[in-house]
């Protein structure tokens, strides 16, 4: 599978190379319409994309055996905004977040990845710990939705 940068990195976590066998799935997401969170969105959203370009597989017979989807993928940001944690920032609260943090988990609820940086002053453990449980929130609320959108249980 070849997707570049952040949202490749974050979707081959749930690739079996393997069991994908010879093939080539080549993903670009790019989000339209955004208010803030296009990373997190385009890696949401890309997931959906990888699962149908599978099904699409299988439902040919093209797969070398195995299941090549392990698991799911889900992101969000999170932020300190006013001293406030919060979920899902849009452009404004992003644009005067005091810490400012992308999410990525896989749908068993493990960390694919953590981008976060103090836009002002730095973060504490504490804060990050809240930062970390909103996200899970958010991500479990999003593999929710993802298993809506294609119809089945993730």
């Amino acid at each position: 599978m070849r997707s570049p940068g952040w949202s490749g990195r974050s979707l081959r976590a749930a690739i079996d190379y393997k069991a994908l066998g010879e093939n080539t799935i080549v993903l670009d997401c790019d989000v339209l319409q955004a208010d803030g969170g296009t990373r997190t969105a385009s890696i949401t959203g890309g997931f959906v994309a990888l699962w149908d370009a599978v099904a699409w597989l299988r439902k040919r017979g093209s797969l070398a055996g195995g299941e090549p989807l392990t698991g799911s993928i889900q992101a969000i940001s999170a932020g300190v905004v006013g001293g406030v944690p919060m979920l899902d920032l849009a452009y404004e609260e992003d644009s005067r977040a005091d810490t400012d943090m992308n999410i990525v988990m896989s749908g068993s609820g493990d960390f694919v990845e953590i981008q976060g940086t103090a836009e002002g002053a730095p973060f504490n453990r504490a804060a990050l710990g809240e930062l970390l449980d909103l996200g899970t929130k958010g991500c479990a609320e999003l593999k929710a939705a993802q298993q809506e959108a294609l119809g089945v249980e993730l």
